[in-house]
């Protein structure tokens, strides 16, 4: 709902993330100070509170979200720090009491003063559970069957219950509180449930680093831990060839790695692991296990049998679907793969929470405050890294770069533990971390190798341009007559020009009488930009495109002599290039075009539903000029009904739908004449396009005409903003 609001390109993401993130911290702070300061009756009370806002907030979340900011606020244009701001404000509110929980639980629950990190990573292990399992559910049930609202509600209904939950524990609260010597028995209400000596027994031990560099420390830990996040998330994106579903898939996973390592942390073995040495050992293997596993995968995926189906997929135009589900394929890419890269790291992510906890938890009257500390000190690392590595790092220096860099990180983590180690055992295996890393730095590909073997190809045939707003790449195929562009994997276009992208481009600039300003939302191989240009009363073409690196890959391809419309599209001084997200610049647009039309774009596409919906259609609609034209691509049943609910007057060509506020004129011979004319028939005749040919099967036959008279189908099974069932694969209504 946020990214309706400032759009799906990689600022206004990354934006959400970091604001997300830095409520929790606050809330961390807040609450860690606070569990220290009261009694047990009324931490639980809080903690009931903080449920019980996070429960309010969800409630009216939809209409803050959608209702108020998108709707009325999201009309004007904000400047990228006025935006920032604005999302931080309605973030913070549930994010703050999210954050406030774990350090005012772990407090309540700890009684005895010998073991005061026995509950923390306890906590955070069930609680991260907990959101994997809601990630998957979201997926699996809750998106494919319900609108954001409903779900929304479902969610407030849980916040509520665990209120209500943490009321009902009052009772057997209070009058419990820990003795003096650290054991459970009676305490006198309103009176402090401290025990007298509340130092653990290890207490008096000299730590070797101050509580300062701890929180440094761990710091990093959530910049490393986010960056990687991003990394896979790049990287995986491209093997699995990512549909709406991805994201969530990923992050369960991701969450699940957490929690599973923060329970094992719990258990007696991972109690006997030294806890300094272990939290440093294990932060130093992440990144090294990271980058190991991409570069190990992107060396044998062809050269393993069992990979080989996963080396003929990435090579395939299409992803798989959900119709695959049960499919030994869809379960290695879908299952295995992930597993395989995000699991063994986030294991040890949460592994090492215990550690640390076990490692500077020596003062009970000081828990909250340290839990507090230490998580906003790693959540502000996380912002940093989501900020860094999504806007700066992956522009500059790449995914295999990044991965580099964040290797360093490993020998941070060495040196610490070479200088606190109690042996020469210990340094052994520190300098043996360096020598991992270092060894590490130089086998993960360069950028081009890696994208070119994520697209079952070699760097010498496979051309790829990559930054921050995601990845394209260019790979020919049958015999070099046919390049196919990817973008972040999936099959979007080709050249040469002369398809359904053309056809989608130049039929309905034949049909307008005078299409002096339009718009193309989405450029892939620039096919559609170059079909809609074929008039001479085109003045300007605005082409709006997300993926920047689309026109970087189809500017730097070597051999695009050999496509001269390609080379006609690139030196096209009518078009200006818009990188942002196509909705969110219409939308703040004063101006008004003769055609609004978004290239050919898969229903199931993650955020595919904000270009399919009655509210997108609406918006092209009210930007159209007087006679205007709005067009899109229609690959299902329910995207036509939808796009025939807006407009009163439709014209249909097989599976593609022109809608207008006015009647729609169509001649067969008059299209046909503009065709012929001399602007038009020179242009396509320089660029190789037979666009007779092109056009021909869209001409064979009248189109299906709709006017105000004429029944529309679908009644409420239409996409929504707040429930794009086609994004998620829901079926029709009979």
């Amino acid at each position: 709902m946020l990214a309706l609001f400032g759009g799906a390109d990689v600022f206004s993401v990354t934006i959400i993330v970091a604001a997300f993130m830095g409520g929790l911290g606050f809330g961390n702070l807040a609450g860690g100070s606070l569990a220290d300061r009261l009694d047990g009756r009324r931490r639980l009370l809080l903690f009931a509170a903080c449920e019980a806002a996070v429960a309010l907030f969800a409630v009216a979340s939809a209409w803050i979200y959608y209702d108020l900011l998108y709707v009325r606020v999201g009309a004007h244009a904000f400047t990228r720090p006025a935006m920032a701001a604005i999302v931080f404000v309605v973030t913070l509110w549930p994010t703050f009491f999210m954050g406030m929980s774990l350090p005012i639980a772990a407090k309540v629950l700890t009684v005895d003063a010998r073991q005061p990190a026995r509950w923390v990573p306890l906590l955070y292990g069930v609680n991260t559970l907990g959101a994997a399992a809601g990630s998957f559910l979201s997926i699996g049930l809750l998106f494919p069957f319900f609108g954001f609202r409903a779900i929304v509600l479902a969610g407030a209904a849980i916040s509520g219950g665990c209120a209500i939950v943490a009321v009902l524990l009052l009772p057997a609260l209070g009058a419990i509180g820990p003795s003096p010597t650290g054991s459970v028995g009676p305490s006198p209400r309103g009176r402090s449930m401290l025990p007298t000596s509340t130092l653990a027994p290890e207490a008096s031990v000299a730590r070797s680093f101050g509580w300062t560099t701890w929180l440094a420390i761990y710091a990093l830990s959530g910049f490393v831990a986010l960056s990687l996040e991003i990394l896979w998330f790049r990287v995986l994106g491209v093997v699995l060839k990512s549909n709406a579903y991805t994201f969530g898939h990923l992050l369960g996973i991701f969450l699940a790695g957490v929690a599973l390592g923060a329970l094992a942390g719990t258990t007696r073995w991972a109690r006997r692991l030294p806890a300094m040495p272990g939290f440093l050992a294990l932060q130093a293997a992440i990144p090294i296990y990271a980058a190991l596993s991409i570069a190990a995968f992107a060396a044998m995926v062809n050269r393993v049998g069992v990979l080989d189906p996963v080396w003929l997929y990435l090579a395939q135009y299409e992803p798989l679907t959900r119709l695959n589900l049960s499919s030994p394929l869809y379960l290695i890419v879908h299952g295995l793969i992930p597993a395989a890269f995000i699991l063994p790291p986030t294991f040890m992510m949460g592994l090492s929470f215990g550690c640390l906890q076990r490692a500077v938890q020596n003062d009970v009257t000081l828990l909250g405050r340290r839990v507090g500390w230490l998580q906003t000190a790693n959540i502000t690392g996380s912002m940093i890294g989501a900020l860094v590595t999504g806007l700066w790092l992956l522009d500059q220096i790449g995914s295999a770069g990044t991965f580099r860099l964040l290797l360093l990180s490993s020998c941070l983590f060495a040196s610490l533990s070479w200088r606190v180690a109690a042996h020469a055992g210990a340094r052994r295996r520190a300098t043996l971390v360096w020598a991992l890393a270092a060894a590490a730095m130089l086998i993960v590909p360069a950028n081009a190798v890696l994208w070119a073997r994520l697209h079952a190809g070699d760097a010498g045939e496979v051309w790829s341009a990559v930054d921050g707003s995601g990845l394209a790449a260019l790979k020919p195929r049958r015999n070099n007559a046919q390049v196919v562009l990817y973008a972040n994997g999936i099959g979007q276009s080709w050249l040469p020009f002369g398809g359904t992208h053309t056809a989608l481009g130049a039929l309905p600039a034949f049909i307008h009488p005078a299409p002096a300003r339009v718009a193309v939302i989405g450029l892939g191989s620039g096919d559609t930009a170059f079909g809609i240009g074929g008039r001479e009363e085109t003045k300007t073409i605005d082409s709006i495109e997300i993926i920047r690196p689309e026109i970087l890959v189809l500017d730097a391809y070597p051999h695009r002599a050999r496509f001269p419309a390609l080379g006609l599209l690139l030196a096209e001084p009518r078009i200006r290039h818009h990188f942002t997200d196509g909705r969110t610049l219409l939308r703040h647009s004063p101006d008004r075009y003769d055609i609004i039309e978004a290239d050919a774009l898969r229903p199931t596409s993650a955020y595919s539903g904000n270009l399919y919906s009655v509210e997108y259609f609406e918006l092209l609609r009210d930007r159209l000029a007087p006679d205007g034209l709005a067009v899109t691509w229609t690959p299902t049943a329910r995207v036509r009904d939808t796009f025939v609910s807006v407009f009163p007057f439709v014209l249909i060509f097989n599976d593609l739908a022109l809608g207008s506020m006015t009647p729609i004129a169509f001649d067969e011979g008059v299209v046909r004449g503009r065709i012929a004319a001399p602007f038009s028939a020179d242009y396509y005749r320089r660029g190789e396009v037979d666009i007779e040919a092109v056009l021909a099967p869209y001409l064979a036959a009248p189109p299906l005409r709709l006017d105000p008279s004429t029944p529309r189908s679908g009644g409420d099974d239409l996409n929504r903003d707040l429930f794009p069932r086609d994004e998620f694969g829901v079926a029709r209504r009979r």
